[in-house]
């Protein structure tokens, strides 16, 4: 890696996000949507968990012993479950705003989390055995070179979890045309034209020397919310490890 890496956030991404840190917490608030979310993807990181580390799939802290690199992290709302998992965390967000309110939501509650406004190509140590980025590739200026920065932090034998929206027209519908009209995502949140399909993500992490062994949607039912489905046409995660050759 370079000793002057380039970063891949995007600034006015990382002012809009910024501005929503003083309620991130707030389940109504701006963030309401990744609240909605959350409990589906912990679902899924969980499953990974205890597939990739078998033998404490009924273990509270199924990750003790091991460290966590959260990208993106926002103000916390998957660091601290991580943490919570046993691991020792690092959080990274292009906000400055965001880690501020991440630390203070942390403290009270004893969560010893490295929350760091720090893009992922500066962070000096490797070797993570669980990397994720949640909702971040489609808001970075240049997904490639992102997703080698996060394979580079990634340990031989580790684990990698990614969602993001994918690009279908259902998508737009859902996430743009509702999403930020009546459906509380603030305006000016998405970007279409930037969203990945699994196919395109997952050409890119076969360049990044890596390789996806898992894959799931996320789908929207009206009487259950979010849940795990077949369905990627508006959303996806993948869980990715480094090629085995």
């Amino acid at each position: 890696m370079a000793s002057n890496p380039t970063s891949t956030i995007d600034p006015k991404e990382a002012a809009h996000f910024g501005t929503m840190a003083a309620d991130w917490w707030d389940p109504r608030g701006s963030s309401a949507m990744l609240h909605k979310l959350n409990p589906v993807r912990l679902a899924y990181i969980r499953g990974a968990i205890d597939r990739h580390w078998p033998g404490k799939s009924h273990d509270f802290e199924p990750l003790e012993g091991k460290r966590a690199l959260d990208v993106g992290c926002g103000a916390g709302l998957l660091a601290e479950p991580l943490a919570r998992l046993g691991a020792r965390v690092t959080g990274l967000d292009a906000a400055p705003e965001n880690i501020a309110a991440a630390r203070a939501h942390a403290a009270p509650q004893g969560l010893a989390i490295d929350y760091r406004a720090t893009p992922v190509e500066e962070v000096a140590d490797g070797g993570y055995d669980l990397v994720t980025s949640m909702e971040v590739i489609e808001h970075v200026a240049d997904p490639a070179a992102f997703v080698c920065a996060l394979a580079g932090k990634l340990a031989s034998d580790g684990l990698m979890i990614l969602s993001t929206p994918n690009r279908t027209p259902l998508s737009r519908l859902a996430m743009i045309t509702i999403g930020e009209s009546i459906g509380g995502i603030p305006k000016g949140t998405h970007d279409w034209g930037k969203f990945i399909t699994p196919e395109e993500l997952t050409a890119l992490l076969e360049q990044a020397g890596l390789e996806v062994i898992d894959s799931s949607g996320i789908s929207f039912d009206p009487g259950r919310g979010f849940t795990l489905s077949d369905n990627k046409a508006i959303n996806y995660l993948l869980t990715v490890r480094h090629r085995q050759d």
